[in-house]
């Protein structure tokens, strides 16, 4: 998510807040999830795959290898699908510590090193604006 979006677990939810400098940005990707498409193209390779040839053991060999096919594209066409522009903000914190967040790209939001910025963090979860 980019900084200027929350989620509906982050409504009225305490945060906390801390003041720094940013360091240094890099432009990244942030890689889409597979696991929904890697099921559904094992279910339908496994269908396609099961009617190859003829007999049970032919049936099943196919199945077994289109199931395995289906999986493996399907799981890369996901993750293609959901990949998209991100940033790593790395910031020296005013009271010394330094983190790094990634966060997906806001077009109207860039960050640049000497940048004074806010890291908020909740339940694990950081983000970094203006």
């Amino acid at each position: 998510m980019s900084g200027n979006v929350y989620s509906q677990r982050d409504v009225r939810r305490v945060q906390t807040v801390n003041g720094g400098r940013v360091t240094k940005v890099r432009m990244v990707r942030i890689q889409g999830e597979s696991g929904g498409g890697a099921m559904a193209g094992g279910l339908t390779g496994a269908l396609l795959g099961s009617t190859i040839g003829r007999g049970c053991a032919s049936n099943t060999a196919g199945a077994i290898g289109g199931a395995l096919l289906g999986s493996a594209i399907g799981s890369h066409a996901a993750q293609e699908a959901g990949t998209r522009n991100g940033v790593q903000i790395t910031v020296r914190q005013d009271h010394g510590s330094t983190v790094a967040v990634v966060q997906e790209l806001n077009p109207r939001e860039y960050f640049y090193a000497g940048d004074r910025v806010q890291v908020i963090t909740s339940g694990g979860f950081a983000r970094v604006s203006h």
